[in-house]
């Protein structure tokens, strides 16, 4: 069974990663069930594996810290659905890449309940949705912005870390760093397209969307 756990306030951020790392050791010895974890966490950026130093644009803004979770720079803070997922990836196909589109897909079907198109885009990590209403890109592409990341990390084939949803962050926070390395493209949230929704709607589009991409049982 998947045990899912929903913390309210704001959890510290090393004190998240000992927890998910105790868990999914616990996890990977069949001592403990899988698990999703929805969180927020107070103002601060992680660096992932493949962060460069100069896509930290403002240093001092906010605590950084330094992760072994895949990807570049990140933002997490109020406003910002964290879903931690420790799930036996093992048992679920021994496929990192599929397991990362199969992220991908849950944020996408959890999006789509609110009528929101989320996309993936070749070479892009992550979920986007296309903004037309925005001046187009200099190829004269329509302008795209990034609502949802994604970065995990393996331990004996158990994941944590996990993706994160812009619900309704401070978008402005994002400014210290280049979000995943990617300059080119802006970061938006479902209160930024218009759409009053609340962290609980969001809970309940994750849980509801969940089944549909991953089964409840490996």
């Amino acid at each position: 069974m998947v045990e899912w756990i929903t913390t309210p306030g704001l959890t510290d951020y090393r004190q998240a990663e000992a927890w998910m790392e105790a868990r999914a050791t616990a996890i990977a010895a069949g001592e403990a069930d899988e698990c999703i974890w929805l969180l927020e966490h107070p103002p601060l950026y992680t660096a992932g594996t493949s962060a460069k130093t100069e896509d930290l644009t403002d240093p001092d803004r906010f605590p950084v810290f330094q992760t072994r979770r895949g990807g570049q720079y990140t933002y997490h803070g109020p406003g910002q659905r964290v879903a931690y997922t420790l799930l036996n990836v093992g048992k679920r196909g021994h496929d990192v890449r599929a397991f990362v589109q199969d992220l991908e897909a849950w944020v996408i079907a959890t999006l789509d309940r609110f009528n929101v198109k989320g996309e993936i885009r070749e070479g892009r990590v992550g979920v986007w949705v296309t903004r037309p209403e925005k001046p187009t890109r200099p190829d004269g592409a329509p302008a795209e912005d990034k609502i949802a990341a994604i970065g995990i990390r393996l331990r004996k084939w158990v994941s944590f870390h996990g993706l994160s949803i812009n619900v309704e962050p401070d978008l402005s926070h994002f400014n210290g760093i280049v979000p995943c390395g990617i300059a080119e493209h802006g970061v938006t949230s479902l209160v930024d397209l218009g759409l009053p929704v609340t962290m609980e709607d969001v809970d309940m589009a994750l849980r509801q969307s969940f089944d549909s991409v991953f089964s409840a049982q490996p």
